[in-house]
């Protein structure tokens, strides 16, 4: 029986932090789901087709990883569907835990058959998240501070990004 699990995020953008989440994922299950979602909450940069084109370029070789978009559901619900009975989640502060500890107790509530686990990234990146990535750009020298903490297809596309918004102004 293949081990699937999913892992979700909105990926806006897709940082080295997501990756290294990702790749535990692909080594730990036979079959890693990563669902592209839409978070009402925040405000995207990046379209899901865009946000989709960051993880094909940046997974590459991970063959048993599958992109799939996902949108207005229940995780839960969404694993049960694409045939998971693990969903991944990242922990890298106590707010995190917090707020996944809740979201793990509801998700068992509506399925209880389907399992979380939690998984914390290294020191080095543990502080890594999108909105903080793209909280650095801008400034003289961002450049620089951003390269490190987004794969190189992502870091690209930052770069055209805030060329053609300083264009518009």
């Amino acid at each position: 029986m293949q081990r699937t699990a999913v892992y979700a995020g909105s990926f806006d953008p897709l940082t080295n932090g997501h990756v290294w989440m990702i790749r535990q994922g692909a080594a730990l299950f036979d079959r890693l789901i990563v669902a592209v979602g839409l978070n009402p909450e925040k405000r995207s940069t990046f379209s899901v087709d865009e946000r989709t084109r960051m993880l094909e370029e940046s997974l590459k070789g991970l063959d048993n990883v599958e992109i799939k978009e996902f949108n207005n559901r229940f995780l839960v619900d969404f694993a049960k569907e694409n045939g998971a009975m693990v969903m991944i989640r990242g922990i890298r502060s106590s707010h995190d835990y917090e707020y996944e500890r809740v979201m793990r107790h509801i998700n068992a509530d509506m399925a209880p058959q389907i399992t979380t686990i939690f998984l914390m990234p290294p020191r080095s990146i543990s502080e890594l998240s999108s909105s903080m990535v793209k909280g650095l750009i801008g400034p003289e020298g961002w450049e620089e501070q951003v390269r490190r903490y987004v794969p190189g297809y992502v870091f690209e596309l930052l770069k055209r990004n805030a060329a053609s918004q300083k264009e518009d102004n």
